[in-house]
């Protein structure tokens, strides 16, 4: 048995049409997972689902706006009337919309920042993962941050959620453990993604960032990917309620 494989397995990825969740898609893909590609835009699933179709890939769109209720009530209905439901969960969508003082958050952009990485995660959740306890197995993955674990000047709002992702995992693993859901979360550091902008755009500040990730360099979005493989997999069959960080080391630097 190869340890690592998804085979038989269907995993659901919401944000997966670019950046971290595009990786993870394509890498639980080739490993053998049937996977459903979902953010809020149909013709950006579409069109990531085909590209994996030609690759000989099993994928399929499903689009939601993770921010509406309804919206992510059908997504968990047509995700778990698939036939063997979900196998896998990668709660991946997320955004920031201020970087800069808590205090000069917008009302609205604490709200949306909130309803979209915290809130929809502990709906889809909810909407998935009691069926997976009743079939008596299943994989979730929230995706954190290394934010979530430090403190910060300008990502305040963003950092919290990441931060209530992780104690969510925990929580979810205790309560479903017994019925052999596994829920962990995983803590990125910088990765080159469009995330990572902000640093690329400064020179100075990147060469900084660096010197304190004793890998020296900006991870890349397929190392983030494979952590979740091994966590869906039967290689990460006895981890559980932890919070993976994948930062080159940035978190323990001297």
């Amino acid at each position: 048995m190869d340890l690592f494989s998804l085979a038989g397995k269907r995993a659901l990825i919401t944000g997966s049409t670019r950046g971290l969740g595009h990786a993870i898609a394509l890498e639980m893909a080739r490993a053998g997972a049937a996977v459903l590609i979902s953010s809020e835009v149909p013709e950006d699933c579409r069109r990531v689902a085909a590209e994996f179709q030609a690759q000989g890939l099993d994928a399929q769109p499903l689009p939601c706006d993770v921010a509406d209720d309804d919206a992510l009530d059908a997504l968990a209905t047509a995700a778990e009337a698939m036939p063997g439901g979900v196998g896998i969960l990668v709660c991946n969508a997320g955004l920031n919309l201020h970087n800069g003082p808590s205090a000069e958050t917008p009302d609205a952009a604490y709200e949306r920042v909130m309803a979209i990485n915290l809130r929809s995660v502990f709906r889809l959740c909810n909407r998935i993962v009691p069926a997976m306890a009743a079939r008596g197995d299943g994989a979730v993955i929230l995706m954190s941050s290394l934010s979530g674990l430090r403190g910060n000047r300008s990502l305040g709002v963003y950092s919290m959620t990441k931060a209530a992702l992780a104690q969510m995992a925990r929580n979810l693993a205790v309560e479903y453990g017994p019925r052999n859901v596994r829920v962990n979360a995983i803590s990125p550091g910088l990765i080159d993604t469009d995330l990572s902008a902000v640093f690329k755009a400064d020179p100075a500040r990147l060469e900084k960032r660096m010197s304190q990730t004793p890998l020296r360099r900006m991870g890349t979005p397929r190392e983030v990917a494979g952590t979740a493989v091994y966590l869906a997999s039967a290689a990460g069959a006895f981890v559980t309620g932890h919070n993976l960080v994948v930062d080159g080391g940035t978190l323990i630097t001297d």
